[in-house]
């Protein structure tokens, strides 16, 4: 997690929180370790953000902070929680989990009628639900692309023809079925799609191809209608 996205996921669970969070809770939470908990709240302070606290008793932020709001209407609530519903239907559970956590924070930040509403989980999303694939965490082929971090994958396609290969992942497509991997595939010099249902074993590795992930989506957009979006073979 980048120390931008940090910070304002610090804000949003002290502001949220009914009683002081200690470091340990928070870092749990984000899956950082106490001691970046430390600094990115000591760089809070530092912007006169209002934390207090300490180490060992926990934090709070004072009464009377907010963020600047987005002045959504009610439908357009309606429309983000219903679409967070959806992501119930991916097998991505990062995402389903982040999706619970944002209409918790959605339904904390309206009046308690509406509130009510979205907790009660009056919108639904029905439909197929895609299975988490066993070998590959989505979580981190999306963490894979925002850093734009090559992955190693041992796959196997349509014809079960086993393949290890080093791709450099642009884009995640949700199916009802599976997900699909966007990514140049450095053994076939092209842009490919590889379903993670097919895929034995996915680890990243420490080369990026930092830069080169806005023109590699140009190049996967342009080829849509031609060979760009072929399945991996």
């Amino acid at each position: 997690m980048r120390k931008a996205s940090r910070l304002f996921e610090i804000i949003q669970i002290l502001r949220l929180a009914r009683k002081p969070v200690t470091a340990a809770e928070m870092a749990v939470q984000m899956e950082v370790t106490v001691r970046s908990i430390y600094r990115d709240i000591a760089a809070l302070q530092a912007m006169r953000v209002p934390i207090e606290g300490g180490r060992g008793i926990g934090y709070i932020l004072r009464p009377g902070f907010t963020l600047p709001p987005l002045m959504l209407s009610l439908e357009e609530t309606e429309a983000i929680v219903l679409a967070l519903a959806l992501l119930e239907r991916t097998g991505d559970t990062g995402l389903k989990q982040a999706a619970k956590q944002v209409t918790r924070k959605i339904a904390a930040s309206v009046p308690p009628p509406l509130s009510a509403i979205f907790s009660d989980n009056a919108l639904h999303a029905w439909g197929s639900v895609a299975p988490v694939p066993d070998a590959v965490d989505l979580s981190m082929v999306r963490r894979a692309i925002r850093e734009e971090r090559k992955l190693a994958l041992d796959y196997r396609d349509e014809l079960a023809r086993a393949t290890e290969r080093v791709i450099r992942p642009i884009a995640l497509i949700y199916y009802s079925q599976t997900a699909n991997i966007v990514a140049w595939c450095e053994m076939r010099r092209a842009i490919r799609n590889f379903r993670a249902d097919r895929v034995e074993h996915c680890e990243p590795l420490e080369d990026f191809f930092i830069a080169q992930g806005e023109g590699l989506r140009k190049l996967w957009v342009e080829g849509w209608t031609g060979e760009a979006t072929a399945a991996a073979s």
